[in-house]
């Protein structure tokens, strides 16, 4: 049984039946999904949803499908990790690291958004999907779509990391790479779908695919027994993530399913941070600019949503912090040394702004702080190459390493021939 009732334009808010369409007529403003509360709420129980299977249709009602999904049946319900060592380390009492870096099949929070689009686009009629994707996104079309049987094509800026491209090949789309940025690359993707009426997740499709978003915020808020967080610090690139969290929020606030306010943070690249400047000049428009970072992945220099961002960072109080890319490196080692998780750059961006928001007093010690990692490191290991070396290299022989040990030679890097 479906509970949404239509798509609402975000800006003058005309409703459209939940087809085909992402852009309103009247004004030109993005559309969403919106959804009968009142029947939710008097129909669904959270001691059913809690119940459920373990991935993020677990939150079904919520989510824009009709019938049942054909994707998505392992991804979601990633952990909520209680960050002990890193929190102490950082003064912090309640820090806690939601780890999409661990999302299925292709270790990123992409694979909620992706699922929820090809099932309604399927229902929709469409039989070929694609996308304009930094690498991740390309990624979980791929491998979504090679599972449900569903022909693919992915376009990507020509200069995105390596692995990222290999594992979009392996699963067999049609890979178009574009001399060009992503802004380029998604400019020319708006204007394919339209010449051959194809399924675009996060162009012609994107009103249902941004809902997939809200189910990172369902978990978070179900994995801290329903109590939300004081701060929560995501990144944003095309900014559909942070405020589909936001709407989550609200939402479970709504059916009475969960309780607490949260101040939102947005954390981008200093090399790309259109948003994070509209921010901090007190801006209500946001000026593109050409990206310039390592964190490829939030690489978008005119965020589709960046007003949505910025609607959400200041109405709770929360602050836009922008990293350069040193810092960057820097957390996503932090991170590692302290917790094990090993994230990509846009990760590691997202733990130094939290880092820098606690260091200028803005969390207290014992707020709860949620700090969002979108995806792995090993999509991006490249980056780190020259930062770190092998301790020793020695022959394998006892007298060797007897001879490095006992001398006291630990993390010098010697090398020792024998």
């Amino acid at each position: 049984m479906s509970y949404f009732t239509a798509l609402k334009c975000k800006e003058c808010g005309t409703p459209y039946p939940p087809e085909r369409g992402y852009m309103c007529q009247e004004c030109l403003g993005p559309l969403e999904v919106d959804y009968d509360y009142d029947r939710i709420r008097s129909e669904v129980a959270r001691e059913d949803v809690v119940k459920r299977p373990l991935n993020l249709w677990r939150y079904r009602e919520l989510l824009p499908v009709a019938g049942e999904p054909i994707a998505g049946l392992y991804s979601g319900w990633t952990p909520l990790i209680r960050a002990r060592r890193l929190g102490r380390h950082l003064g912090l009492q309640n820090l806690y690291l939601k780890d999409d870096s661990t999302n299925r099949p292709t270790l990123s929070y992409k694979d909620r958004v992706v699922p929820v689009a090809i099932s309604r686009g399927v229902e929709l009629g469409y039989e070929t999907f694609a996308c304009a994707s930094t690498g991740n996104l390309a990624n979980a079309v791929a491998a979504h779509c090679a599972a449900a049987g569903l022909k693919s094509l992915v376009f990507i800026p020509g200069d995105i990391e390596p692995a990222k491209i290999m594992a979009s090949l392996l699963c067999g789309p049609q890979v178009i790479a574009l001399d060009g940025n992503y802004d380029q690359v998604n400019r020319l993707c708006a204007q394919i779908g339209d010449e051959y009426g194809w399924g675009f997740v996060n162009v012609n499709l994107r009103p249902y695919y941004t809902e997939g978003a809200k189910t990172l915020g369902f978990e978070i808020a179900e994995q801290l027994d329903w109590k939300l967080p004081d701060h929560i610090v995501l990144p944003t690139a095309g900014g559909t993530l942070l405020p589909k969290v936001g709407k989550a929020f609200q939402e479970l606030r709504r059916l009475e399913w969960a309780e607490g306010d949260t101040r939102f943070h947005v954390a981008q690249a200093s090399g790309c941070s259109p948003v994070v400047n509209a921010l901090q000049s007190g801006r209500e428009e946001i000026d593109p600019v050409k990206p310039d970072t390592i964190a490829k992945s939030i690489a978008i220099g005119d965020p589709a949503d960046g007003p949505y961002v910025l609607a959400t960072v200041r109405s709770t109080g929360g602050q836009g912090i922008a990293i350069d890319d040193e810092e960057i490196l820097e957390a996503i080692q932090l991170l590692a040394e302290y917790e094990g998780i090993l994230c990509e750059p846009a990760a590691g961006t997202t733990l130094a702004a939290a880092i820098r928001i606690i260091g200028n007093g803005g969390v207290k010690p014992s707020e709860t702080i949620v700090v969002g990692l979108t995806g792995n490191a090993y999509k991006s290991i490249d980056i780190f190459n020259g930062r770190a070396e092998v301790t020793a290299q020695l022959r394998p022989n006892l007298r060797v390493f007897k001879q490095w040990y006992e001398n006291g030679s630990i993390g010098s890097g010697l090398k020792v021939e024998g």
